[in-house]
């Protein structure tokens, strides 16, 4: 196989600064001497410690981050700050069969974690009612309402889940009426509300290391802790302990879809959690797979792109608690029908979003090339539950901070997206504390906000002040690339080599290879809105014919040069190599991320 590497060759990949979508093509940089030695030492192929010293990985983590388990990974919750606290207090609420209430969220993580903590406590005899905000009426987080409602059903315990670090005022409204447990990972401002315990990683003043964790990821560590301390008390003498394993599919689902480093201990819960979920005993998942006809091996690609967008839909634009009451179903009837519920309102988000994608795009682009440092726009009737999807878009699609609004009544609801180095979160808050949004916050790569129409002038003035570094970002991400090869190269072999190094996501990116001057010598659209090219490449001198895939296809640059055949000249295709299974047999597939002419 000719393969090149970073270290055999300076400056640009293949000389590539300006691609057919913009962009300019980077080698990953590694430690030759740790690649080597991952490769010595686990008898591993050069290209695997290669792509493992590309990505930070050393000599003696190496064996962990092929194949991670939780024994070798986890850490005593109790490096929590407050864990001890609330697993002694679940505990007790177990002890006394309490009646017990779990609070959550309307997106994927709030729905796994309130799953989880549902069923986990449900199992240890415990009444549980659960509660989700609507998006529109209620908002994010706790209210006192709603908080009240519990109260009056009984609850003596509240439980927040990816939800409450900020809700100390809504929170206060039942003090002396119920206890409450936060079990979170937003970003805290300052101190934890006036609780009995707040279990979050992002506390200021927790120092467990455990910043990656999602909220579900929290929800398991306090379950492994209540059951530590249930077996203290001798609360199991008479009955089996739960199968806290069984819990992980949620755990790899909310970490995988709310964006989490899928390293460290997050890889190790997302690599046993997809063995769960492949097992597929959560009538809940198994339905939602079905409907989406997710029927090839289980990754995190399947969380993210099948079952994450229809859990979400219900949060968005239907009922806020659609997703939560599907992974709570034993029932397997009832699962289909809520499955199909959900594809069917994540079809009526597309529609939704399919409606502001164009008005917005046709704003940010005009933002963009005006000289705006950030894309902010807004639109009267907007639903503020796709505006996150189509922030992001804008991002990809300029390589610049984006923060998309809907508008009623006169106050804007929006939500923001950035790339990487520029923290929008923190000018969002800054512009609260200014007075110029009613509400907001976030982190580096997200935010939420709501503005008063008239004041949004004032909101793109203070964003292009704060974040001015962005005028100078390039129209297009640089793409980083891990190594060339040509097609006589691309077998199934180094397909199954690079398979390894899953699952991938954030913080452990597919690699991302590049096909060196191969010739299109056929491409046609397909799929149900022809918005895929389907097309097959071989070397300069013919021979072995590789299957290569462009999804979301718009018009111009890649999808045009494929469609051409590249009018007669080579092309450099970067993308990921897979093995891709049908009917029984394998064979080498390539998906298509950009392009240049050779």
């Amino acid at each position: 196989m000719s393969t090149t590497f970073s270290d055999t060759i300076a400056g640009p990949v293949l000389g590539v600064t300006s691609s057919l979508s913009g962009r300019c093509w980077q080698w990953r940089s590694g430690e030759d001497r740790v690649a080597f030695g991952i490769a010595q030492r686990l008898e591993l192929p050069e290209i695997v410690g290669r792509l493992l010293a590309g990505r930070g990985v050393g000599i003696e983590a190496a064996a962990d981050f092929l194949q991670p388990t939780l024994r070798v990974l986890l850490p005593d919750p109790s490096c929590l700050i407050d864990m001890d606290v609330a697993a002694d207090r679940l505990a007790q609420a177990a002890l006394g069969s309490e009646t017990v209430a779990v609070f959550g969220d309307y997106d994927v993580d709030g729905a796994c974690s309130s799953a989880l903590m549902v069923r986990f406590l449900r199992g240890l005899g415990c009444v549980v009612h659960h509660h989700v905000p609507d998006r529109i009426l209620e908002g994010y987080g706790p209210n006192q309402p709603a908080l009240a409602g519990l109260v009056a059903r009984g609850a003596g315990l509240i439980v927040c889940v990816d939800c409450g670090t900020a809700a100390a005022m809504a929170l206060s409204g039942v003090a002396g009426q119920a206890e409450v447990i936060v079990l979170d990972h937003h970003k805290a401002e300052g101190l934890p509300p006036a609780i009995l315990a707040t279990v979050n990683p992002n506390r200021l003043d927790c120092s467990s290391g455990l910043t990656s964790l999602c909220a579900a990821g929290v929800a398991f560590m306090t379950a492994i802790a209540t059951v530590r301390a249930l077996r203290r008390l001798g609360f199991f003498a008479g009955r089996p302990e739960p199968d806290l394993i069984e819990l992980l599919d949620l755990v790899a689902l909310a970490t995988v879809c709310d964006v989490m480093p899928l390293t460290g201990l997050n890889r190790a819960l997302v690599c046993q959690g997809l063995k769960v979920m492949a097992r597929r005993t959560r009538p809940g998942i198994t339905a939602l797979l079905e409907v989406a006809q997710a029927r090839e091996k289980l990754n995190a690609a399947t969380c993210g792109f099948a079952l994450g967008p229809r859990i979400n839909a219900g949060g968005r634009i239907s009922e806020a608690d659609l997703g939560l009451r599907l992974l709570l179903t034993e029932d397997r009837v009832e699962a289909l029908a809520l499955a199909e519920r959900l594809d069917a309102v994540n079809r009526q988000r597309q529609d939704v979003e399919a409606g502001i994608m164009e008005a917005a795009m046709r704003s940010a682009e005009a933002q963009v090339t005006a000289g705006q440092a950030v894309v902010l726009v807004a639109g009267e009737g907007w639903h503020p539950g796709v505006v996150g999807i189509v922030a992001g878009r804008i991002k990809e699609r300029f390589n610049r901070p984006a923060c998309v609004a809907g508008i009623a009544g006169g106050l804007g609801k929006g939500s923001g997206r950035s790339v990487a180095g520029l923290d929008l979160g923190a000018a969002v808050i800054a512009a609260c504390q200014a007075g110029i949004l009613e509400t907001g916050g976030g982190h580096a790569m997200a935010a939420g906000f709501s503005v008063r129409a008239e004041r949004v002038e004032d909101f793109r003035a203070f964003l292009n002040d704060r974040l001015v570094a962005a005028s100078a970002l390039p129209g297009a991400a640089d793409l980083t690339v891990e190594a060339t090869f040509t097609v006589a190269g691309a077998t199934i072999d180094l397909a199954r080599h690079l398979e390894r190094l899953a699952p991938f996501g954030a913080g452990n990116e597919e690699p991302t290879l590049v096909l060196h001057r191969a010739r299109v010598v056929r491409a046609d659209r397909v799929g149900r809105e022809a918005n895929t090219i389907r097309a097959f490449v071989e070397g300069e001198g013919g021979g072995l014919r590789l299957k290569a895939m462009l999804f979301r296809a718009r018009e111009g640059g890649l999808a045009d040069a494929l469609l051409a055949r590249g009018n007669g000249v080579p092309l450099h295709l970067a993308g990921h190599l897979r093995a891709e299974e049908w009917n029984g047999s394998v064979s080498p597939c390539f998906v298509i991320v950009d392009g240049a002419v050779a």
